[in-house]
């Protein structure tokens, strides 16, 4: 691996780990086409996944420790109407995981039975731009998250599941999901990063004992990788945001479509 190559793959990461595009299912079609096969090693997949979780958290930190501290503060205080709020939270980010894990638990043996199947694929994309599309269109209401009630939060965490399939694009549904429930924008946009934390950790953590076995000489790609995601990521992040509160997703519908019927019409004529 070259350093240019580690940091063009940092950037990559960066941006399709939370833009709505599916990078899966562009990994399925990109190794259809090229006939690249799986090269990448899994050691960099990793320092590359730990920066963009490493994004969020940094992102995040001012939430996500007023989160935290709430769990430890029960006093009736002037302010136990926010830690009461921010617990809710906590149970609701909660049970959307443990509905995207039931849902992988069951059925990710047959979801992932799709990383064989580019048109499939495709279609799925197809999919995907729908619902990015019009998540634009949603009414921003006045739920918070933090009321967001335990369907809501079982319907998104069951959406995120459903993003195991490639092709279908993790941010985009759980996005689309919280907006079509009612949720308003910001906090539909802060809950889908919340919820990507366990997200990321729980996809790498089968894989977390390859840095046991790191090769040293490699480090300083391994380490230019993960600082470019993490920047890029970061970006990202406040990028998406306003594009969220502003009903400004469309484009990454109309991306997905282009993708989408251009990998079907290639496919179709045998490429």
């Amino acid at each position: 691996m070259s350093f240019l190559s580690a940091i063009l793959l940092g950037v990559l990461q960066g941006l399709t780990e939370f833009i709505p595009v599916s990078s899966s299912g562009h990994l399925v079609l990109i190794q259809h086409f090229f006939k690249t096969g799986e090269s990448s090693s899994i050691t960099f997949e990793v320092f590359l996944h730990l920066g963009t979780l490493l994004a969020v958290l940094v992102y995040f930190r001012k939430m996500l420790w007023e989160i935290l501290s709430s769990l430890f503060n029960w006093k009736n205080t002037m302010n136990r109407e926010t830690h009461r709020k921010n617990r809710n939270l906590i149970s609701y980010l909660i049970l959307s995981t443990l509905a995207t894990g039931l849902l992988y638990y069951f059925f990710g043996d047959y979801m992932e039975c799709a990383y064989t199947m580019p048109a499939l694929v495709a279609g799925l994309l197809l999919a995907t731009g729908a619902m990015v599309f019009l998540s634009d269109y949603f009414n921003n209401t006045s739920i918070p998250a933090s009321n967001m009630g335990f369907l809501r939060a079982l319907i998104i965490g069951l959406g995120q599941g459903i993003a195991i399939l490639p092709g279908i694009s993790r941010s985009g549904t759980t996005i689309t999901f919280s907006l079509a429930t009612g949720i308003k924008r910001q906090d539909a946009a802060n809950y889908s990063f919340l919820l990507s934390i366990p997200a990321i950790l729980a996809a790498n953590l089968s894989e977390l004992d390859v840095l046991m076995s790191l090769e040293l000489n490699q480090l300083h790609y391994y380490l230019a990788g993960f600082l470019v995601s993490f920047a890029v990521g970061y970006l990202v992040i406040a990028f998406l945001i306003r594009l969220i509160t502003t009903n400004r997703l469309k484009i990454f519908g109309v991306y997905c479509w282009a993708v989408g019927l251009g990998s079907l019409l290639l496919i179709y004529l045998g490429k």
